[in-house]
């Protein structure tokens, strides 16, 4: 990777050394997009079949996937696969049960009681990648909050043909509805329905740029009424390492993000030249034995090491940067996570690599890329549901709270909701004469 000194970059230098891979606002993504999913609101299944044959190559006769199918996929996956991801299961769900809503309800004064209530989501779409890396891990981090949040129908899609062990964790975390249909045009159908596959409320998960930029134009579409979990996009981590730190470990690290695709994108930020140079040379080394090396070779193109004059300059960076991953390798992770302001999810110390939050400590792997990690959060089991606030009060706890309530709405020239106090609090005097 280019090994840049950050102090000697200007302010506007070192904005434009953090940019994400080109690739990503590649112009013409929107318009191929908007233009598949004009297609599926125009053809629904038969656009969904067409695109199939198109990008992935496969004839589907059926788009979802009978119960036959789905006993036959769960039957082919082995027994260590089954172990891991029950393992990865109740991590995952322990994690999760453990943010489950607790109500709020307070008396702000003397007879007004306000409340702060929770209802899951009733439909939710499921996007799981496929493609040349299966992610089965994401059917876990949506399937099982989705559960547990109570949401009624949770339907999953996945490009087909969708590999046994997917549909195996699907089924595993209660998921019936499961359709082969990927990219832009599964957050389509979804978003609008079809006569195979359920409109939904809010869709969830992880996918390429055009799964990202699909999922952005849907949920700004004033035809329908559907919300999306994050801008997630390609996939991207942050490493930061002080001298000490193991180069090997730091290489594979960068290298588990930079083999997801091309538009991945991987950045190192050391307080040591000599710690960039040996990463620089580990990483040719752990490339060589890759079978996604290609992959990997093209992300490291857009990807860049930072050296910097200490670890408070270093989270300043990350911070600035607001990666999806951050990986913190120095001997006190912990005092530099107390400078940390913006990251999907962080991980410290020289053994806890990105890979075991990709799969199974319980923390969810569906993060904001692309630097909105400083404006959204980690995927999480209040995701799946939505908030609602109550208020109740009785007559006295009016007549306490009436004139101030009427002041505001006087100042603020709306006479209407002065008088819906108004009448209440003159009908209230008129009683006790």
């Amino acid at each position: 990777m280019q090994i840049i000194n950050w102090p000697s970059l200007s302010d506007v230098e070192q904005k434009q050394v953090l940019n994400r891979s080109p690739l990503i606002n590649e112009g013409s993504v929107e318009t191929q997009v908007s233009d598949i999913i004009s297609q599926v609101i125009d053809k629904g299944d038969v656009a969904l079949k067409a695109f199939n044959q198109q990008f992935d190559q496969y004839d589907t006769a059926d788009l979802r996937l009978s119960d036959v199918q789905i006993a036959q996929a769960c039957s082919n996956v082995t027994q260590n696969v089954k172990a891991a991801i029950a393992q990865a299961m109740a991590n995952i769900e322990t994690f999760h049960q453990a943010q489950t809503f607790k109500p709020v309800d307070v008396e702000t004064q003397a007879g007004v009681r306000c409340e702060l209530r929770c209802e899951a989501i009733e439909r939710v779409g499921l996007y799981i990648p496929g493609g040349t890396a299966p992610l089965i891990s994401t059917v876990m981090m949506l399937a099982l909050p989705a559960k547990i949040a109570g949401c009624d129908k949770r339907v999953l899609v996945s490009p087909p043909p969708i590999n046994d062990a997917i549909i195996y964790a699907a089924n595993a975390c209660g998921i019936t509805d499961i359709y082969q249909v990927g990219g832009a045009q599964a957050i389509a159908a979804l978003a609008f329905g079809t006569d195979s596959i359920p409109q939904v409320d809010k869709i969830f998960g992880p996918g390429n740029r055009f799964v990202t930029e699909a999922k952005r134009l849907v949920s700004q579409d004033n035809r329908i009424s559907v919300a999306i979990d994050m801008p997630a996009g390609p996939s991207e981590v942050l490493v930061i390492a002080d001298d000490q730190a193991n180069p090997q470990f730091i290489a594979a690290d960068l290298l588990s993000q930079a083999e997801h695709g091309p538009d991945s994108q991987v950045m190192l930020v050391t307080t040591s030249a000599k710690q960039a140079d040996a990463v620089n040379q580990a990483l040719a080394t752990q490339l060589e034995a890759l079978p996604r090396k290609e992959i990997a070779e093209q992300a490291l193109t857009c990807s860049r090491s930072f050296i910097v004059k200490d670890l408070k300059q270093a989270a300043r960076v990350s911070n600035q940067y607001g990666p999806e991953h951050l990986i913190i390798q120095s001997a006190k992770p912990r005092e530099v996570l107390t400078d940390i302001r913006a990251a999907g999810s962080v991980f410290l110390g020289a053994y806890t690599p990105e890979s075991v939050g990709d799969y199974a400590s319980g923390t969810n792997h569906v993060l904001p890329t692309y630097g909105y990690s400083r404006n959204y959060s980690s995927l999480s089991l209040a995701d799946f549901s939505r908030r609602f606030t109550v208020q109740e009060l009785t007559p006295q706890g009016l007549a306490g709270l009436g004139e101030a309530v009427m002041t505001l709405a006087e100042n603020e020239l709306l006479d209407a909701h002065k008088n819906a106090v108004a009448i209440r609090l003159n009908e209230l005097k008129q009683s006790v004469q």
